[in-house]
Order: C-alpha cells, then sequence, then structure tokens
C-alpha cells in the first residue's frame, strides 16, 4: 500500500511556501510561475500557519474585487489545513481530499511539515497501485511467471 512517504520521495523536493504578511499579488505571480495550486503558509520558524490555494484568491476576488490583491495571506488562507502524516496510505489522503473537498493535502510528520501533494499526484498512484494489482492478478490466473 503507497504510502505519503513513498509519493513524496517521487516528487521533486521544493516545497513552496511563502510568509503570512505576503501580499496576495506575491502568491498570484509565485502560483503562475510555478504552475501550482496551492501555497502552504509558514512561519519564520517553518511552522505550518495555513495553506492559500487559487479557489481562495478567486473567492475573494469575487466578493472583494481587485482589493483581493493587496490583502495579506492571512486575510486568505485556510488557517489549521487538514493534513496527513508520512504513513497515511493513498486511499486514506483521497477519503480526506474527497471528504473535505480540497486538492493539496500538506504531510507533517512531528510537528514539521514534510510536503504537500496534490489530488492529481493522489490519483496517478492510484491508478498505478492498481493496474499493477490487475497485472498480478491477470499474472495469476493465466500462470505467468512471476
Amino acid at each position: 500500500m503507497t504510502t505519503m512517504a513513498a509519493l513524496l520521495k517521487r516528487k521533486p523536493a521544493a516545497l513552496i511556501s511563502v510568509p503570512p504578511d505576503s501580499k496576495i499579488r506575491e502568491v498570484v505571480a509565485v502560483l503562475a510561475e510555478r504552475r501550482i495550486g496551492a501555497v502552504v503558509v509558514q512561519s519564520a520558524d517553518n511552522d505550518l500557519l495555513g495553506i492559500l490555494s487559487e479557489r481562495d484568491v478567486v473567492r475573494s476576488l469575487a466578493a472583494n474585487g481587485t482589493a483581493t490583491l493587496d490583502m495579506a495571506t492571512s486575510q486568505l488562507m485556510t488557517r489549521a489545513p487538514t493534513t496527513a502524516t508520512l504513513a497515511t496510505t493513498i486511499f486514506e489522503a483521497e477519503t480526506l481530499m474527497t471528504d473535505g473537498r480540497f486538492r493539496h493535502l500538506p504531510v507533517v510528520e512531528d510537528g514539521k511539515l514534510m510536503g504537500v501533494v496534490s489530488i492529481g499526484d493522489v490519483v496517478k498512484s492510484l491508478i498505478e497501485e492498481q493496474t499493477q494489482q490487475v497485472r498480478s492478478l491477470r499474472d495469476y490466473v493465466t500462470g505467468a511467471p512471476a
């Protein structure tokens, strides 16, 4: 069973984070430049404070217009986001993300942020795992050597 630890090993090591006082216009530039859908918000001591997604920005733009761009990240971020641990399985992560209706899941171990997985990472891993199971069953049924 694939865990968040295994999933994070396959991802680039760079973790994109921003401080809580950064302006939304700066965060939007980071999201666009890095082609990502969310950033984690961390304190100067690297504590996880929250997460800010494209959805958060769009919702604020709808409610507040361009004033959103001058807001601090801390004003729009989701505080105390749902997190996973390194031992969380991809099935558990998928359930958390689907039930919570969010697309990015911070992975925290012993209070330290280890990385972030997206729903795309989870779905890709689920498909790979299920494909392998189908192959194994097919080989078992047909008597193919392992």
